[in-house]
């Protein structure tokens, strides 16, 4: 970590930093452990355009998730834009790896937090970012035009943008629409951490589920849920605490095909042509 970095976290906390080593936890932006005689901190330092931007969308996620007392999340102890570059401190969680008996709680929390709506329907106070992306998340009452509107069409025109998708594989957002209508319930606004998975989320030395690097917005439920099953999922006792606050209505797998479809685009637009595979079907089976 360069020393104008180091100087300024130090007058930020009001601390003697002993020593600062890069960690884990930046896939955006340089991570750093910083060492002090008050305990450790987490850094996160980025010197791109949109750093603050990003940096303080992630301050204004984390501090809605706790201000729920559900699920726990980093305090944040300081955003900050430099000259050089932009920066996030947040309180350092030492994790462990999770236990079934941690992950049973965990689904019991974010129950929790779904459970906190909004009356302003779906979408967020400002828009945020997923990934390095903008998120947009203009406010609507109807989930599906929210959902097709600010989720599914800006990635489509992202990734046409990109030449990642040809026009003729792009269906109208006519049919985006109906399709959604179709499948899904009307559902309430729920808080989402919105991008939950394996790597959003540690256990604490204590077994503290703690939720980190949220793109929050309210939304329905059941997009977290859908985001937790595409890389290989977490434990069967995550899932069956989680179960237990809510019926099921039917057509779980086909929502969930839909919502996955939303961070496919994402990881295609973000890494290319390797995500198209898996784009494709969804594409094809629902539109």
């Amino acid at each position: 970590m360069k020393k104008p970095v180091v100087d300024h976290i130090e007058k930020l906390l009001s601390v003697q930093i002993s020593g600062t080593r890069s960690i884990s936890g930046g896939d955006i932006s340089e991570a750093y452990l910083v060492q002090t005689q008050k305990g450790h901190f987490f850094c996160k330092v980025n010197n791109g355009p949109h750093a603050f931007s990003m940096f303080l969308a992630e301050k204004k996620g984390l501090e809605a998730i706790s201000q729920t007392a559900t699920v726990a999340s980093p305090k944040v102890l300081g955003c900050e834009k430099l000259d050089s570059c932009s920066l996030l401190v947040l309180e350092y969680i030492e994790s462990k790896s999770p236990s079934p008996t941690d992950m049973e709680r965990f689904g019991h929390q974010l129950a929790d937090l779904h459970s906190k709506s909004s009356p302003d329907g779906f979408g967020w106070e400002s828009d945020n970012f997923i990934g390095s992306l903008h998120q947009s998340n203009k406010r609507h009452f109807d989930w599906s035009a929210f959902y097709v509107s600010e989720r599914l069409v800006p990635q489509l025109m992202l990734a046409r943008a990109r030449n990642l998708l040809s026009p003729s594989e792009l269906p109208s957002e006519e049919s985006l629409l109906k399709r959604c209508q179709d499948t899904f319930p009307k559902v309430r606004p729920a808080l989402l951490h919105g991008d939950l998975w394996g790597g959003n989320y540690l256990i604490a030395q204590n077994g503290t589920p703690v939720l980190i690097d949220p793109a929050t917005y309210y939304g329905h439920r059941e997009v977290d849920i859908a985001m937790t099953r595409l890389f290989g999922g977490f434990e069967p006792t995550f899932y069956s605490a989680y179960a237990e606050h809510f019926l099921e209505v039917g057509g779980e797998k086909e929502r969930s095909d839909l919502y996955q479809l939303y961070y496919l685009l994402v990881h295609l637009n973000l890494f290319g042509l390797s995500y198209k595979s898996s784009v494709m079907p969804i594409l094809k089976r629902y539109f």
